[in-house]
């Protein structure tokens, strides 16, 4: 096995894909809108990345956050519902936002379970902060870190009931950045003490199984390298400092944060200290050269990966996703129109 999350080009695989997966091995693959259809095409894409993998639980990742950020679609599959409507839910009842959150994830999980995905990247713990850039957005849960670690853990515990594994992003913070990472490198000026502020939900969510590291560069802890590339960062803050011990994954190996070669951004990231390198675009030649350059999953990595897939073992997402969107519905009714 390979310590690679990768994606594909279309809505089935190529015989370049399927042998090249085969000899490969990778740890998992990512889905996006270009490889979805409908939701027969899609479980019989699933079902054939688990038969070339020989794994009942290999990751089948996918971002379904909700808002803006959806790869599933009406009219094949419902709209969920952006991170800030339970933010502005909680204003009013915290309970009850916590619970409609929770209610949202499982749907979530519930519908990707049923075309064959097992893992979303969900939830955003990135602090939302006045005047950043809006790539986080009405995507995250909130400006207060104890509200966004509260609704973060209904979300892990949602999906986990409906069956995938969450994700935590963007580890240590993307809120305060003032650029996209997809377009360029943000760095964060703020001082070691005020970015407290942003470890302090994953810090409370350490025990997630799974995050996504950022491709930004805080001076406070590394000057030299953004949090996916940045060996200090990894160890000391992430591992360290929030004590996070689960699957710990690089930000998309293509994004114009990063620099270089895709086989050196691959390699950069897995030596600083990330167990799996995500690269999303399905470009073969990309994949070809990321290969070249990385060796066998490493032992601890390994262990984590099964770790994390580990929590939702038995869990086939057989609730009624109708159901649980009528409950969360019910309970965000109480929002101003």
């Amino acid at each position: 096995m390979t310590p690679l999350f990768l994606g594909l080009a279309g809505t089935t695989l190529s015989d370049a894909e399927r042998g090249f997966f085969r000899d490969l091995d990778p740890a998992g693959f990512i889905l996006f809108k270009r490889n979805v259809e409908d939701p027969e095409q899609l479980r019989a894409l699933t079902d054939e990345l688990r038969a070339l993998s020989g794994r009942t639980d290999v990751p089948i990742l996918i971002d379904q956050e909700g808002g803006r950020v959806a790869r599933m679609q009406p009219p094949h599959w419902p709209a969920f519902p952006k991170a800030e409507l339970f933010d502005r839910l909680y204003d009013i009842a915290p309970m009850t936002a916590i619970e409609a959150a929770r209610h949202n994830a499982q749907a979530i999980a519930v519908m990707l379970r049923q075309v064959g995905i097992n893992v979303d990247c969900l939830p955003l713990l990135d602090v939302r902060q006045p005047g950043a850039h809006d790539i986080i957005g009405d995507r995250a849960l909130g400006a207060e870190p104890l509200r966004v670690a509260a609704m973060g853990r209904a979300v892990i515990e949602g999906l986990r009931a409906g069956g995938a594994v969450g994700v935590v992003k963007h580890v240590p913070g993307h809120g305060r950045a003032m650029a996209d990472s997809h377009v360029e490198l943000p760095v964060v000026d703020a001082g070691a003490e005020a970015l407290e502020t942003d470890l302090a939900p994953f810090i409370k969510l350490s025990d997630a199984p799974m995050a996504m590291t950022a491709h930004v560069v805080y001076p406070a802890w590394d000057r030299e390298h953004c949090a996916s590339l940045s060996p200090t960062i990894i160890a000391d803050i992430i591992r360290g400092r929030i004590g996070f011990d689960g699957l710990l994954m690089s930000d998309d190996l293509g994004m114009h944060a990063l620099t270089g070669d895709f086989g050196s951004r691959a390699a950069a990231v897995l030596a600083a200290g990330c167990d799996i390198a995500l690269h999303c675009s399905g470009d073969m030649a990309e994949m070809e050269a990321i290969a070249k350059a990385v060796g066998p999953i490493e032992a601890p990595a390994q262990s984590r990966l099964a770790r994390a897939m580990a929590t939702i073992e038995g869990r086939t997402g057989a609730d009624d996703v109708t159901q649980l969107i009528a409950k969360r519905d019910a309970l965000m009714a109480v929002l101003p129109v």
